[in-house]
């Protein structure tokens, strides 16, 4: 045995020891003496659990945050990003282009990241002719081509990703030619998982 658990079981005694001799003071019944004994077991056992998990509980609060804002949690160690599924099944983002926020859907049916012409425009993207047809899940439609100098998903960053840029002012999409340019993705039970 260390010095350390030792000591630690030291305090444990001496104070277990303070509130029994607290209760026998008290000159109460045996079975309430008991009943309060147990009580003042459980008030050290979940200190003892809270001091014990006091760094994992500080990663619960982070993640009940993601699951209620439905912002993304990312891991300080490897910079991985987690993204909360959305209750619609999907997996949503908040990103930015060329620092412009845009909110994206993550779809790995998509060949290209496709932006709107609105969030286009904001981030000042240059946008080629409207001459190529793109078939996706709700139909063909008309896109054009263009390039984002930066394209950020918390903090993963990517730099001169090519889009396509939609006629419809109505969704941007995250596809696989920014997924493909990460270490690693995956969907983990109800998160997605993003590896720079």
């Amino acid at each position: 045995m260390t010095n350390d658990v030792m000591l630690g079981s030291l305090y444990l005694l001496m104070a277990m020891m303070l509130v029994l001799g607290a209760l026998i003071n008290r000159r109460e019944p045996i079975a309430k003496l008991f009943t309060m004994l147990l009580a003042w077991v459980a008030i050290f056992g979940a200190g003892f659990v809270i001091f014990s998990f006091r760094d994992d509980l500080a990663y619960v609060g982070e993640r009940l945050r993601a699951e209620a804002t439905g912002a993304p949690l990312v891991d300080d160690e490897g910079g991985a990003v987690r993204i909360p599924m959305a209750i619609d099944g999907h997996f949503w983002l908040q990103g930015s282009v060329n620092g412009i926020p845009a909110r994206f859907l993550v779809d790995s049916g998509a060949t290209m990241t496709t932006i709107d012409r609105q969030t286009a425009q904001r981030a000042k993207v240059s946008v080629g002719a409207a001459d190529q047809m793109v078939r996706t899940g709700n139909g063909i439609i008309k896109v054009s081509s263009g390039r984002a100098d930066e394209l950020r998903i918390a903090s993963i960053e990517r730099r001169n990703v090519g889009l396509h840029i939609a006629e419809t002012d109505d969704m941007n999409v995250l596809g696989m030619n920014y997924l493909s340019s990460l270490k690693r993705w995956g969907v983990e039970g109800r998160w997605l998982v993003l590896e720079p």
